[in-house]
């Protein structure tokens, strides 16, 4: 897997419906008009994955000051992640892209075929559904938060900027 194969920016971000719960799904569409963050992964209680999602819980009012909804996404089944979400108290939804599995992993450009999981790949949505920034992390890696953080910042700013009027020449 290398980085070129994940979504690039100014892609449109593929839709889905996941389940959250066994009788409960979130989709993309459901957040229109707010950033996202989709942050893969490749499995719950491994290591690498408990410290990742763990740094995001803690610093979760960063991605609320920037109006974005964080998304967890890995291969794993519903009842796993409601396990792994309720010991490590995570502030976030956890989505099962179990079946089929890594549907939607593959569709982002970040299913690992070799391992069977969702590599560790980072995904920021602008409101209108685009990729504006993504980064493919090695499998072993905690990417943490900086480079999420940095692009919501810059989603923040672009969109407080002002637009040009119709007519305007600038």
């Amino acid at each position: 897997m290398e980085l070129s194969s994940i979504l690039q920016p100014g892609a449109r971000a593929p839709e889905f419906a996941l389940k959250t719960t066994p009788d409960q799904k979130l989709a993309l569409s459901d957040f229109r008009g707010k950033p996202v963050v989709l942050a893969f992964y490749p499995a719950d209680w491994s290591p690498v994955c408990s410290d990742q999602m763990a740094v995001y819980s803690q610093i979760i009012d960063e991605f609320r000051r920037h109006g974005a909804q964080l998304l967890g996404i890995s291969c794993d089944g519903v009842w796993c992640h409601l396990a792994f979400a309720r010991d490590r108290k995570l502030a976030f939804p956890l989505l099962s892209d179990f079946e089929p599995k890594g549907d939607v992993a593959r569709s982002y450009g970040c299913y690992d075929d070799a391992a069977g999981v969702c590599g560790r790949a980072l995904f920021v949505i602008d409101g209108a559904g685009k990729v504006a920034w993504s980064y493919l992390a090695p499998v072993g890696i905690n990417p943490g938060a900086d480079g999420i953080l940095a692009a919501l910042e810059d989603l923040s700013e672009s969109s407080s900027r002002p637009r040009p009027q119709q007519g305007d020449r600038s």
